[in-house]
């Protein structure tokens, strides 16, 4: 299942400079024919792909974009100065329509990748250009061509940046139901989820990013147990994974089976999946008895080896923390996306400052 984040905006670009009928006027040149300067062309409206968005959220707040207009011609020659684009910075992957006719005007699939949706009118001319031997002294210039006007609709189609794994009723539902807007069935008994739920995560210090809730994996899930291979497709091209695991449930003799299975499940289906950042999350700390519990799973992981362990092949200064959260009472969830947030930054393509967007029109 894809993400489809729309919006419809509407963006100008600029109107050009008029041109300018002026005639040369000095001491002792009393017949120093026309000098009127063109004007300026108008800004063009410019699409930018921005590794660092994720989401159209902004669009929602700021529907209309326009670019400046070009300043008019002056005399002596002096030519009017060209407007300013308006520079409208979107998340790769976004699909680019025209709201009226529904054609496809551009697929921003590239991060920096730009194109120009609407172009800034030509800059009129003046007056010196329009004389000839016959018409000395032409009183008339062109006015500048007005920008483009257009309607767009922009349609984001991508992949969650995170996906939330574990066994089922880990809490997953309750987690993307707390942290964004999903709104995904919960109840005490698990398989719940039937479909992944996608959710946008607003944080005041960084972009929003989108959190999938995939439905519980058992064992064999590669080979298409329970929901098996029908969703663990879905995970192949988020970003980061966060491991959910249910710290009132944990084995106390084997604390680290569960995150162990399903690590082995994700690895048996793709190799890469196991490479993929991953924040491991104790959840369910209310929990009576869950502290203690939680306390022996980070005291195995510490020790633990192999393609199970957590720190498998991990210098110490390298390895992630394990978190602890209640999504029911809401503990530690700040810290939870913190942490998502810093690992997308740093994933996110380290490009030259996009430049803002044009000015409301």
């Amino acid at each position: 299942m894809k993400f489809v984040d729309e919006a419809t905006i509407s963006v100008t670009s600029g109107n050009g400079g008029a041109g300018c009928v002026s005639f040369r006027r000095e001491k002792f040149i009393p017949k120093g024919g026309p000098d009127g300067g063109d004007g300026g062309r108008g800004g063009d409206v410019i699409l930018l792909a921005d590794g660092r968005k994720r989401t159209l959220y902004d669009l929602r707040f700021k529907r209309l974009f326009k670019a400046e207009n070009g300043r008019p011609g002056q005399g002596s020659q002096k030519s009017g100065r060209n407007g300013k684009d308006a520079v409208l910075s979107l998340p790769p992957g976004t699909l680019v329509r025209d709201a009226d006719t529904d054609a496809v005007l551009a697929d921003l699939k590239i991060p920096d990748e730009r194109f120009i949706v609407a172009k800034g009118g030509r800059g009129g001319k003046g007056n010196r250009h329009f004389a000839t031997s016959t018409h000395q002294a032409p009183r008339f210039a062109q006015p500048g061509e007005e920008g483009e006007v257009r309607n767009l609709r922009l349609e984001l189609k991508l992949l969650a940046d995170v996906g939330l794994v574990g066994m089922p009723n880990a809490g997953k539902s309750t987690l993307i139901s707390v942290i964004s807007a999903a709104t995904p069935k919960i109840a005490d008994y698990p398989f719940t989820t039937l479909t992944p739920h996608l959710g946008v995560v607003r944080v005041d210090w960084g972009e929003p990013f989108v959190v999938a809730d995939i439905p519980g994996l058992i064992e064999g899930a590669h080979a298409g147990a329970g929901l098996g291979i029908r969703f663990l497709r879905h995970i192949e091209r988020t970003r980061v994974l966060v491991h959910l695991i249910d710290a009132g449930a944990l084995n106390p003799d084997d604390p680290l089976a569960d995150y162990a299975m399903i690590r082995r499940e994700l690895i048996r289906y793709s190799p890469l999946l196991g490479e993929k950042p991953t924040l491991v999350v104790l959840n369910k700390m209310d929990l009576p008895g869950a502290p203690m519990l939680a306390d022996r799973f980070e005291a195995a992981a510490r020790i633990a080896d192999g393609e199970d362990g957590l720190y498998a092949g991990m210098d110490e200064e390298d390895r992630p923390p394990i978190l602890r959260i209640s999504a029911a009472t809401g503990d530690g969830l700040t810290a939870l996306k913190s942490h998502i947030t810093r690992i997308l930054d740093l994933m996110a393509p380290k490009g030259a400052d996009a430049p803002g967007v044009g000015e409301p029109g």
